[in-house]
């Protein structure tokens, strides 16, 4: 199996190929509104900004797991990043990261990027750097701001 044969659901329920993202460079990220992390929707929105037009792609999770950080409908959560952080990348339906219902991308990139001590997810804002061939590259904490994430885009967007 490779990332390319996922399909995930998008807001409004619909699957979406991941195949889409073929030769992009993505980062993959679990995300809540209402989350000591949630200010890094801005960063997000910086750093989709600036690489964009280069083959870069963020592909935003909602994740209500964590202490129901993300509540709302998906109609919710995209109007509030809309209008306080000024989201434009794509946004998904909410999805689980871990457990039994645990979606299978999250299946999927958990099994080749684990964490330090467990697979597991331990809070909204983890990312997953994808490169254009679709390997999952590396994986990042919460607490890793995505600028400081900028220099991995940045050789991996070099490489066509």
């Amino acid at each position: 199996m490779n990332i390319y044969q996922i399909s995930v659901e998008d807001v409004q329920g619909k699957a979406v190929a991941l195949e889409k993202y073929r030769g992009k460079v993505l980062l993959i990220v679990n995300t809540a509104t209402q989350c000591i992390f949630t200010p890094q929707y801005e960063l997000l929105q910086k750093i989709y900004d600036q690489y964009k037009d280069r083959g870069f792609e963020i592909l935003d999770f909602p994740c209500n797991q964590f202490m129901h950080q993300a509540p709302g409908t998906e109609e919710e959560i995209k109007k509030f990043c809309a209008e306080k952080y000024f989201t434009t990348f794509d946004r998904f339906a909410k999805t689980y990261v871990n457990g039994p219902d645990e979606n299978l991308l999250y299946t999927y990139l958990k099994r080749i990027k684990g964490g330090l001590f467990s697979p597991r997810i331990k809070w909204n804002f983890t990312k997953f750097l994808v490169d254009r061939q679709g390997a999952v590259v590396k994986r990042f904490g919460p607490n890793v701001k995505p600028t400081k994430i900028a220099k991995y885009i940045e050789k991996l967007l070099e490489v066509k």
